[in-house]
């Protein structure tokens, strides 16, 4: 796998080493760097060796993912946007065992959607909460949790426009899988 910086340059995207987040907003001194250091070191209240807590791990990746998409790969959008839909709009119990699935089905719907793109929400417009904020208001678990799922939806509004289309992706899913 490529690492955040090599997909940038691909993207022909300049990542900033000072200031917010230039994608999120979050109010940062170093950048997408310290938020992407957030993202993997933050959000140790929550004991994620606990299986219940997993869904917590899926909404915080799917949450920076989608906020940060100019670093990760162009179908990355579908895989975290379809899960996020899954899980919030069917109320799927999601588990890990469910990504390489969900994966697998979207290599056969792209073969069938080869220039579909769902692009982005306007930078800084990717939802109102980032990992930052998660972080300044994780005085315990159960904090940390309530912020993780508001990030998480405000996120997935922030993407309302490709609702429809993943929507399609999930009834497929659900259809071949479930």
């Amino acid at each position: 796998m490529q690492d955040y910086i090599e997909f940038a340059e691909k993207n022909n995207v300049l990542l900033k080493d000072k200031g917010p987040c230039q994608f999120c907003n979050a109010q940062t001194e170093r950048g997408i760097h310290e938020c992407l250091e957030i993202f993997n070191l933050g959000f140790q209240q929550i004991d994620f060796s606990n299986p219940k807590n997993h869904i917590y791990r899926f909404f915080i990746v799917d949450a920076h993912t989608l906020q940060h998409p100019e670093i990760h790969g162009r179908w990355n959008n579908h895989f975290h946007l379809s899960r996020l839909h899954l899980i919030l709009e069917y109320n799927f119990n999601w588990s890990y065992q469910h990504s390489p699935q969900l994966s697998n089905y979207l290599k056969k719907y792209k073969l069938q959607n080869k220039n579909e793109v769902l692009s982005p929400p306007p930078l800084l417009k990717r939802g109102e909460i980032n990992s930052l904020m998660v972080l300044e208001k994780a005085i315990d678990e159960a904090k940390t949790k309530e912020y993780v799922i508001a990030w998480a939806k405000a996120v997935y509004l922030a993407w309302k426009d490709h609702h429809h289309t993943v929507d399609s992706i999930a009834k497929g899913f659900l259809k071949n899988n479930y």
